[in-house]
């Protein structure tokens, strides 16, 4: 009977969820950011919207993938997950995007 490599306790799945949870707030609020801003700043804040739920919605596609492979490596693998470093940076991107909509938003707003 052979031992497995890692803990079956279903940490991949929840951290998947997590992410998408988190890609998808973030698609949420460009979206919405991008409503509230059009009167303030007019198309740039569209645009500012779409990019920032494009990133989200490629930080939630990597991610499935990042599952898919963290899996196949937890199972067959070293039994460690691989390192999350491109849904990281993508989520951090589109704050930084969403950050930037709402200072445009407080300076033409006052």
């Amino acid at each position: 009977m052979s031992v497995p490599r890692y803990d079956d306790g279903l940490q991949p799945e929840r951290t998947l969820l997590s992410w998408r949870r988190t890609a998808l707030a973030i698609a949420g609020g460009g979206a919405v950011g991008a409503r509230v801003l059009s009167d303030q700043v007019g198309p740039v804040s569209y645009a500012i919207g779409l990019a920032v739920v494009a990133v989200a919605l490629v930080a939630y596609l990597v991610a499935h993938r990042a599952y898919g492979r963290a899996v196949v490596e937890m199972v067959h693998g070293s039994g460690l997950a691989p390192s999350p470093g491109v849904p990281v940076a993508a989520l951090a991107g589109a704050c930084l995007l969403l950050g930037a909509g709402g200072l445009a938003f407080v300076v033409a707003a006052y």
